[in-house]
């Protein structure tokens, strides 16, 4: 899989709740302007639980058509059974996606040996790789490094979207799978340079909606070995990067879009704005930063 950063793109809305369609196309051709390795939508960034399942295909076959074939398109699933997953996988896949992310299994809490025979049926019918992701605080499990280690050995399973910000947790999930033809991105901005300084593929990043070009160049250097460029850049977008998280995402990243005079728009219910102290906060970090002035 090509390593990089990918952005988790937002799903921008309307005053009236209805897609943006006009601005995710701006989004977009922003972000191939940038230079961004890919663009991953339908994520939590992208809301993709409140979205309809029309939505969902509108959103992916706007992406791919405004991108041009010109970055890589990483759409996530997010299922707990394995029909639906299948269903996703066949339908992203013929809209274009490059590869497909895919959450593990939801609220019901499958044992391990489950989550495995989860991925291996959807890796054996997908025409394209799969990605495995992790994200604890969403699904209720946590995908093992023993576990991930095992998936790794199937030929059509690509990498994996990690969000435990552990160190150890993921340095000895590389540590298991570095014989492997094998991806570990992080899906946490605060830990895209120490991934990839310990063995890590990238990012799929937050931060990507609104800085686009530095994160591309971040992971860029750092992958190239050049560290002390890469570290600096860390250091001085730590804030933001933490600032992206507050509250509940994408709450900050759709503040920070709209701050920047592009569509980000509102949030769909239960989902609510960002408050108004952190939005005031949020925007003292933008100026700070040269983002807005």
């Amino acid at each position: 899989m090509l390593k990089g950063a990918y952005t988790l793109i937002i799903t921008p809305l309307k005053s009236n709740g209805d897609l943006d369609e006009d601005g995710l196309k701006r989004l977009v051709e922003r972000q191939v302007e940038s230079g961004i390795h890919g663009i991953a939508p339908l994520g939590v960034t992208g809301e993709n639980t409140l979205l309809t399942d029309a939505e969902e295909l509108k959103v992916l076959e706007i992406i791919v058509k405004a991108a041009k074939g010109k970055c890589k398109i990483v759409p996530d699933t997010c299922a707990s059974s394995l029909w639906r997953a299948k269903e996703k996988v066949k339908a992203f896949t013929g809209l274009g996606a490059d590869y497909i992310s895919v959450f593990s299994p939801f609220f019901v809490l499958p044992k391990p040996e489950g989550v495995i025979k989860f991925y291996e049926e959807l890796a054996d019918m997908s025409p394209v790789p799969i990605l495995l992701h992790n994200s604890q605080d969403r699904t209720g499990i946590n995908i093992e490094p023993a576990t991930s280690a095992r998936l790794a050995k199937h030929p059509n399973i690509a990498g994996i979207k990690d969000g435990n910000k552990g160190l150890d947790h993921l340095a000895k999930l590389i540590f298991l799978t570095k014989d492997d033809d094998f991806c570990v991105f992080t899906g946490k901005d605060t830990t895209a340079f120490p991934i990839i300084c310990f063995g890590g593929a990238g990012s799929f990043t937050v931060s990507g909606n609104i800085i686009p070009e530095v994160m591309k160049k971040m992971v860029a250097l750092a992958l190239d070995g050049k560290l002390k460029e890469a570290e600096k850049i860390h250091f001085s977008y730590y804030i933001l990067f933490e600032a992206l998280r507050w509250e509940t995402n994408p709450m900050a990243a759709k503040a920070a879009l709209n701050l920047m005079g592009l569509p980000g728009g509102g949030l769909r219910m239960p989902l609510t704005a960002l408050s108004d102290e952190k939005t005031q906060k949020l925007k003292g970090i933008l100026q700070k930063l040269n983002i807005i002035t």
